[in-house]
């Protein structure tokens, strides 16, 4: 059994001058004023517009997200909508396999400390999982079958792509402080990166 933190890498991690010149010629378009464009006007259009919450041309440029974290907080991933995901497969994942060191791996607990009565008991819960997991593939059970005990705590990867719109509801939600704390865990240092690459785009939330 290995126990892990949650974490995130962004797959590709834009350039800021390039997107915000890129919303700007289609946000330009809805005004017809690509006659107005110099070296410095993009950042000047795009924070007019989401002054006026004029959000529509910034859907044209998407970002994508390599998450790890548990199969609980995975479930509120996606139920965003005008995103696209792309998650590991607890069907078709054989964890006895080698490529998966021949052992389940869970996520780090965010509301119990490593060495107290609390953590022990998840990790008792979570080897209880990973053998009754094992037994079941030693039975016969396909991977597909012996998922059935598989906990939320297990370790999930997918691949999160959202239009910059999107990523901008995303974080105002997700990193709320009424926003789980698993969530919130990923989302919150996942904005400080976004506001880093884009502060025009993000700098506000």
């Amino acid at each position: 059994m290995r126990i892990i933190d949650p974490s995130f890498e962004i797959i590709n991690r834009p350039n800021g001058a390039e997107v915000l010149r890129h919303l700007e010629i289609c946000g330009r378009v809805c005004y017809k004023s690509e006659d107005a464009m110099t070296n410095e006007s993009a950042e000047k259009l795009i924070r007019h517009m989401l002054e006026r919450g004029h959000e529509s041309p910034i859907e044209h440029f998407t970002v994508s997200v390599r998450i790890i974290c548990d199969r609980g907080v995975s479930h509120e991933w996606v139920r965003h909508r005008i995103a696209s995901f792309s998650q590991e497969s607890t069907r078709y994942c054989n964890y006895s396999k080698a490529k998966f060191g021949s052992e389940l791996t869970f996520i780090r607990p965010y509301f119990a400390k490593v060495g107290s009565e609390l953590y022990a008991n998840w990790e008792s819960a979570m080897r209880s999982a990973e053998k009754a997991y094992f037994e079941m593939l030693d039975l016969g059970a396909k991977p597909e079958d012996a998922r059935s005990v598989l906990p939320n705590s297990l370790k999930t990867e997918f691949i999160c792509t959202m239009n910059l719109r999107e990523w901008r509801h995303f974080f105002k939600l997700r990193c709320a402080l009424a926003a789980h704390p698993a969530m919130r865990e990923i989302s919150v240092p996942l904005l400080g990166e976004f506001r880093e690459m884009m502060p025009v785009l993000f700098g506000d939330i």
